[in-house]
Protein backbone atom coordinates (compact mmCIF):
# COMPACT_ATOMS: atom_id res chain seq x y z
CA UNK A 1 0.00 0.00 0.00
CA UNK A 2 1.16 3.25 -0.88
CA UNK A 3 3.38 5.23 2.29
CA UNK A 4 0.86 8.43 3.96
CA UNK A 5 3.75 10.70 2.08
CA UNK A 6 2.68 9.60 -1.19
CA UNK A 7 -1.32 10.33 -0.72
CA UNK A 8 -0.23 13.98 -1.55
CA UNK A 9 -0.64 12.45 -5.30
CA UNK A 10 -3.93 11.39 -5.30
CA UNK A 11 -4.79 10.87 -9.06
CA UNK A 12 -1.73 8.64 -8.99
CA UNK A 13 -2.46 6.55 -6.08
CA UNK A 14 -5.86 7.01 -4.46
CA UNK A 15 -7.66 3.82 -7.14
CA UNK A 16 -4.69 1.50 -6.30
CA UNK A 17 -4.67 1.67 -2.63
CA UNK A 18 -8.21 2.80 -2.30
CA UNK A 19 -10.16 -1.17 -1.88
CA UNK A 20 -7.52 -1.96 0.33
CA UNK A 21 -7.26 0.88 3.05
CA UNK A 22 -11.44 0.63 3.10
CA UNK A 23 -11.61 -3.22 3.73
CA UNK A 24 -9.00 -2.58 6.59
CA UNK A 25 -10.70 0.63 8.03
CA UNK A 26 -14.29 -0.97 8.16
CA UNK A 27 -12.92 -3.93 9.76
CA UNK A 28 -11.37 -1.74 12.14
CA UNK A 29 -14.17 0.41 13.03
CA UNK A 30 -16.28 -3.49 13.23
CA UNK A 31 -16.32 -7.08 13.70
CA UNK A 32 -17.27 -7.81 10.55
CA UNK A 33 -19.02 -10.56 8.76
CA UNK A 34 -19.84 -12.30 11.24
CA UNK A 35 -23.35 -14.27 11.12
CA UNK A 36 -26.80 -15.33 12.62
CA UNK A 37 -29.08 -18.66 13.83
CA UNK A 38 -32.24 -19.38 11.21
CA UNK A 39 -34.92 -17.57 11.05
CA UNK A 40 -36.91 -20.00 12.48
CA UNK A 41 -34.69 -20.96 15.43
CA UNK A 42 -36.80 -21.15 18.18
CA UNK A 43 -36.15 -18.25 20.85
CA UNK A 44 -34.98 -18.69 24.39
CA UNK A 45 -36.69 -17.24 26.82
CA UNK A 46 -33.64 -17.47 29.69
CA UNK A 47 -31.51 -16.39 26.73
CA UNK A 48 -28.22 -14.48 28.63
CA UNK A 49 -27.67 -10.79 26.52
CA UNK A 50 -24.92 -8.88 26.14
CA UNK A 51 -24.72 -5.66 28.18
CA UNK A 52 -24.42 -2.21 26.85
CA UNK A 53 -20.82 -0.83 26.58
CA UNK A 54 -18.39 1.77 25.17
CA UNK A 55 -14.58 0.55 24.19
CA UNK A 56 -11.75 2.41 22.39
CA UNK A 57 -9.77 0.56 19.85
CA UNK A 58 -6.47 1.32 17.92
CA UNK A 59 -5.43 0.13 14.84
CA UNK A 60 -2.56 -0.50 12.31
CA UNK A 61 -2.61 -1.10 8.78
CA UNK A 62 0.46 -2.70 6.91
CA UNK A 63 2.82 -0.69 9.95
CA UNK A 64 2.08 2.66 7.68
CA UNK A 65 -1.17 3.70 8.53
CA UNK A 66 -2.67 4.39 11.97
CA UNK A 67 -6.49 4.84 13.45
CA UNK A 68 -8.75 4.90 15.76
CA UNK A 69 -11.91 3.33 16.29
CA UNK A 70 -14.73 3.88 18.73
CA UNK A 71 -17.84 1.25 19.48
CA UNK A 72 -20.94 2.23 21.17
CA UNK A 73 -23.73 -0.68 22.10
CA UNK A 74 -26.55 1.12 23.90
CA UNK A 75 -30.02 0.10 24.74
CA UNK A 76 -33.70 2.64 24.26
CA UNK A 77 -36.63 0.36 25.67
CA UNK A 78 -36.05 -2.81 23.14
CA UNK A 79 -34.41 -0.83 21.04
CA UNK A 80 -31.20 -1.81 20.34
CA UNK A 81 -27.91 0.38 18.35
CA UNK A 82 -24.68 0.50 17.69
CA UNK A 83 -22.39 2.73 16.45
CA UNK A 84 -19.34 2.94 15.47
CA UNK A 85 -16.73 5.70 14.20
CA UNK A 86 -13.17 5.21 12.47
CA UNK A 87 -10.46 6.89 11.52
CA UNK A 88 -7.20 7.30 9.91
CA UNK A 89 -6.17 11.13 10.69
CA UNK A 90 -6.00 12.98 7.61
CA UNK A 91 -6.52 10.41 5.33
CA UNK A 92 -9.78 8.50 5.92
CA UNK A 93 -13.04 7.92 8.16
CA UNK A 94 -15.77 5.74 8.72
CA UNK A 95 -19.16 5.21 10.48
CA UNK A 96 -21.32 2.28 11.36
CA UNK A 97 -24.31 2.10 12.89
CA UNK A 98 -27.02 -0.34 13.28
CA UNK A 99 -30.39 -1.11 15.05
CA UNK A 100 -32.16 -3.80 16.28
CA UNK A 101 -34.04 -6.03 18.84
CA UNK A 102 -33.14 -9.16 20.63
CA UNK A 103 -35.65 -11.60 21.49
CA UNK A 104 -34.26 -14.34 23.62
CA UNK A 105 -31.06 -15.31 21.91
CA UNK A 106 -32.27 -14.26 18.46
CA UNK A 107 -30.69 -10.77 17.08
CA UNK A 108 -33.34 -8.48 14.31
CA UNK A 109 -31.93 -6.12 12.84
CA UNK A 110 -34.46 -3.44 11.64
CA UNK A 111 -31.78 -0.46 9.63
CA UNK A 112 -28.01 -0.19 8.97
CA UNK A 113 -26.20 1.94 7.53
CA UNK A 114 -22.01 2.79 6.70
CA UNK A 115 -20.40 5.44 5.44
CA UNK A 116 -16.55 5.80 4.29
CA UNK A 117 -14.28 8.59 2.79
CA UNK A 118 -11.15 8.95 1.35
CA UNK A 119 -9.40 12.13 0.86
CA UNK A 120 -12.95 13.50 1.17
CA UNK A 121 -14.51 11.31 -1.54
CA UNK A 122 -16.83 8.65 0.34
CA UNK A 123 -19.69 6.19 -0.30
CA UNK A 124 -22.70 5.12 1.88
CA UNK A 125 -24.37 2.06 1.57
CA UNK A 126 -27.65 1.27 3.78
CA UNK A 127 -29.99 -1.65 4.65
CA UNK A 128 -33.62 -1.63 5.74
CA UNK A 129 -34.55 -5.29 6.94
CA UNK A 130 -38.70 -6.53 6.65
CA UNK A 131 -38.69 -9.61 8.30
CA UNK A 132 -41.98 -10.32 7.62
CA UNK A 133 -41.35 -10.00 3.79
CA UNK A 134 -38.31 -11.61 4.53
CA UNK A 135 -36.49 -9.17 2.48
CA UNK A 136 -33.26 -6.56 2.49
CA UNK A 137 -33.31 -3.47 0.59
CA UNK A 138 -29.93 -2.48 -0.15
CA UNK A 139 -28.83 1.27 -1.33
CA UNK A 140 -26.07 2.01 -2.59
CA UNK A 141 -24.56 4.40 -5.57
CA UNK A 142 -27.63 5.23 -5.58
CA UNK A 143 -29.13 1.79 -6.80
CA UNK A 144 -31.84 -0.24 -4.56
CA UNK A 145 -32.01 -3.71 -4.45
CA UNK A 146 -34.01 -5.85 -2.92
CA UNK A 147 -32.36 -9.59 -1.47
CA UNK A 148 -34.68 -12.27 -0.65
CA UNK A 149 -33.43 -13.03 2.65
CA UNK A 150 -34.74 -16.99 2.94
CA UNK A 151 -32.42 -17.29 6.34
CA UNK A 152 -32.08 -14.59 8.79
CA UNK A 153 -29.43 -12.07 7.31
CA UNK A 154 -27.19 -9.17 8.67
CA UNK A 155 -25.13 -5.92 8.61
CA UNK A 156 -21.45 -5.94 9.94
CA UNK A 157 -22.44 -4.54 13.21
CA UNK A 158 -25.36 -6.91 13.97
CA UNK A 159 -23.93 -10.11 12.77
CA UNK A 160 -21.18 -9.19 15.79
CA UNK A 161 -24.14 -8.92 18.32
CA UNK A 162 -25.35 -12.48 16.94
CA UNK A 163 -22.02 -14.11 17.61
CA UNK A 164 -21.26 -13.34 20.87
CA UNK A 165 -25.43 -13.96 21.98
CA UNK A 166 -24.43 -17.34 20.44
CA UNK A 167 -21.70 -17.45 22.20
CA UNK A 168 -22.95 -16.39 25.48
CA UNK A 169 -25.90 -18.78 25.39
CA UNK A 170 -23.62 -21.93 24.13
CA UNK A 171 -25.67 -21.69 20.50
CA UNK A 172 -22.38 -20.74 18.13
CA UNK A 173 -22.87 -22.89 14.84
CA UNK A 174 -20.30 -21.51 12.84
CA UNK A 175 -22.90 -21.12 9.48
CA UNK A 176 -24.24 -17.37 9.25
CA UNK A 177 -24.94 -15.06 6.89
CA UNK A 178 -24.54 -11.36 5.68
CA UNK A 179 -26.17 -9.08 3.73
CA UNK A 180 -23.77 -7.52 1.13
CA UNK A 181 -24.40 -4.77 -1.64
CA UNK A 182 -26.07 -6.90 -3.85
CA UNK A 183 -26.92 -10.23 -2.48
CA UNK A 184 -26.68 -12.52 0.94
CA UNK A 185 -23.76 -14.28 1.25
CA UNK A 186 -23.21 -17.48 3.57
CA UNK A 187 -20.19 -16.63 5.80
CA UNK A 188 -19.00 -19.76 7.85
CA UNK A 189 -16.88 -18.70 10.96
CA UNK A 190 -15.10 -21.72 13.46
CA UNK A 191 -13.58 -21.96 17.45
CA UNK A 192 -10.02 -21.95 16.80
CA UNK A 193 -8.75 -21.83 20.66
CA UNK A 194 -8.85 -20.40 23.84
CA UNK A 195 -5.96 -18.21 24.95
CA UNK A 196 -4.87 -15.85 27.06
CA UNK A 197 -3.16 -12.45 25.14
CA UNK A 198 -2.40 -8.84 26.18
CA UNK A 199 -3.63 -5.72 24.26
CA UNK A 200 -3.40 -2.45 25.94
CA UNK A 201 -6.71 -2.74 27.42
CA UNK A 202 -4.74 -5.38 29.41
CA UNK A 203 -4.25 -9.23 29.63
CA UNK A 204 -7.62 -11.41 29.10
CA UNK A 205 -8.72 -15.03 28.38
CA UNK A 206 -10.18 -15.14 24.89
CA UNK A 207 -11.70 -17.51 22.57
CA UNK A 208 -10.48 -17.51 18.93
CA UNK A 209 -12.89 -17.47 16.05
CA UNK A 210 -11.76 -17.57 12.65
CA UNK A 211 -13.42 -16.72 9.46
CA UNK A 212 -13.48 -19.24 6.64
CA UNK A 213 -12.03 -17.85 3.82
CA UNK A 214 -12.58 -19.55 0.35
CA UNK A 215 -9.58 -17.76 -0.98
CA UNK A 216 -5.98 -18.65 0.57
CA UNK A 217 -5.03 -15.10 0.78
CA UNK A 218 -6.81 -14.18 3.02
CA UNK A 219 -7.32 -14.82 6.77
CA UNK A 220 -9.19 -13.09 9.39
CA UNK A 221 -9.30 -13.65 13.51
CA UNK A 222 -10.96 -12.14 15.96
CA UNK A 223 -9.80 -12.45 20.16
CA UNK A 224 -13.50 -12.44 22.33
CA UNK A 225 -13.37 -12.13 25.89
CA UNK A 226 -16.24 -13.88 27.69
CA UNK A 227 -15.30 -11.37 30.57
CA UNK A 228 -16.51 -8.63 28.23
CA UNK A 229 -19.82 -10.39 26.66
CA UNK A 230 -17.31 -11.89 23.98
CA UNK A 231 -16.52 -8.12 22.77
CA UNK A 232 -13.82 -8.29 20.55
CA UNK A 233 -10.16 -7.53 22.37
CA UNK A 234 -8.00 -8.37 18.90
CA UNK A 235 -8.40 -8.49 14.98
CA UNK A 236 -5.87 -9.22 12.79
CA UNK A 237 -6.94 -9.86 9.22
CA UNK A 238 -4.51 -10.08 5.64
CA UNK A 239 -6.20 -9.44 2.27
CA UNK A 240 -3.77 -10.32 -0.23
CA UNK A 241 -0.78 -9.86 1.57
CA UNK A 242 -1.86 -6.45 3.31
CA UNK A 243 -1.67 -6.54 6.75
CA UNK A 244 -4.14 -4.77 9.33
CA UNK A 245 -4.21 -5.34 13.45
CA UNK A 246 -7.02 -4.17 15.73
CA UNK A 247 -6.59 -3.47 19.53
CA UNK A 248 -8.87 -2.72 22.43
CA UNK A 249 -7.44 0.12 23.95
CA UNK A 250 -9.95 1.47 26.72
CA UNK A 251 -13.40 0.07 28.10
CA UNK A 252 -15.16 3.07 28.71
Amino acid sequence: MTPLHSINNPSTHIKRSKHKLLSALTTGASIAAIGALSMTAPTLASAKNIQPSSADYSFTIEDKYKGSATRTLSKSGNLWKYDVKARVAGVASASQSSAFTINGNNVSPTQASTTYKILGIGRTHKLNFDPNKKQVMSNYKGKSTNLNMDQQAFDDLSLEVQIRQDLLNGKFSGNYYMAKHDKIEKTPFKKSANTKITVPAGTFDTVRVDRVHDDNSRSTSFWLAPSLDYLPVKVSQINDGKKMDLELTKVN
